[in-house]
């Protein structure tokens, strides 16, 4: 006799929050659902769905991964192996430039990944004129596939942070979260499903910082009003000291939602 949900549920040996989530994904019910039509039997198509995903997750692969799916700023976003998962710390860095952005910017997004940051930049402000680069061309693919669901309006440019744009192009913001985790920094481990070239530089975790502000010093720095950089939670000196040494000073770092350093921002002084 087929399993119904709960004897599903009950028989996983999955995190229930898990279990949950892969069940509403392969049945198409909704968390009450799961409650109030637990005795409803799953089908021999769907009970093979659920054992291969339960597989999956059991061997390490993130939820959102799974599900091709993950929440940022109250929207869904697809995702794949081949862009970071969005984070809620980044929803502070979102939160910041929403209170300084000016509607009239053009921002630009440097390693835009799933395209998170843009394109919610220009959800919440559309008057924004809003582009993104990624070296990545699957990433660049995904993150065109969010905006064109979300509905917005992304100028996407494949290519190493800004000399993916014509020397001409100018930008009065430059939004990054760039990698920045060390090579030799154990967390790595925990994330080896993400993609390694979007969470570290392979050396001390600063090096991309560097080469963006380095570029943004050359190429911006008589338009640029506001620089923000993402970056690891023990890196807010030393970013500081990076952005002080391509001369941008009194560069500030902001805290997020667990209190840690979690990025770091520049605005010009008028």
């Amino acid at each position: 006799m087929p399993d119904s949900v709960r004897k599903w549920l009950r028989k996983s040996d999955l995190d229930p929050v898990d279990a949950r989530l892969l069940l509403s994904h392969v049945t198409g019910l909704s968390r009450i659902e799961l409650i109030t039509r637990s005795d409803r039997l799953l089908t021999e198509t769907e009970f093979s769905q659920l054992e291969k995903l339960a597989k999956t997750r059991k061997q390490g692969m993130p939820i959102p991964y799974i599900l091709n799916n993950q929440e940022f700023f109250s929207r869904n976003f697809k995702v794949n192996p081949s862009v970071l998962i969005p984070r809620p710390d980044t929803e502070v860095l979102i939160e910041w430039l929403l209170d300084n952005l000016r509607p009239s910017d053009s921002v630009v997004d440097l390693g835009t990944g799933s395209g998170c940051i843009a394109i919610t930049l220009k959800k919440e402000l559309p008057t924004l004129q809003v582009s993104a680069s990624d070296i990545s061309i699957d990433a660049l693919n995904t993150a065109k596939e969010n905006a064109s669901d979300l509905e917005a309006d992304i100028t996407f440019r494949q290519g190493s942070w800004l000399d993916a744009f014509d020397s001409n192009i100018t930008f009065d913001v430059l939004v990054s979260n760039p990698p920045y985790i060390r090579k030799d920094d154990h967390h790595l481990q925990a994330l080896r499903f993400e993609p390694i070239n979007a969470l570290t530089d392979g050396d001390n975790g600063l090096q991309c910082i560097d080469t963006i502000l380095s570029q943004a010093k050359e190429r911006l720095s008589h338009s640029l009003r506001i620089i923000a950089i993402e970056h690891g939670w023990d890196q807010g000196e030393y970013v500081r000291n990076l952005f002080a040494q391509h001369g941008f000073f009194n560069a500030q770092t902001h805290r997020d939602y667990g209190n840690n350093e979690r990025f770091t921002t520049w605005q010009h002084q008028s």
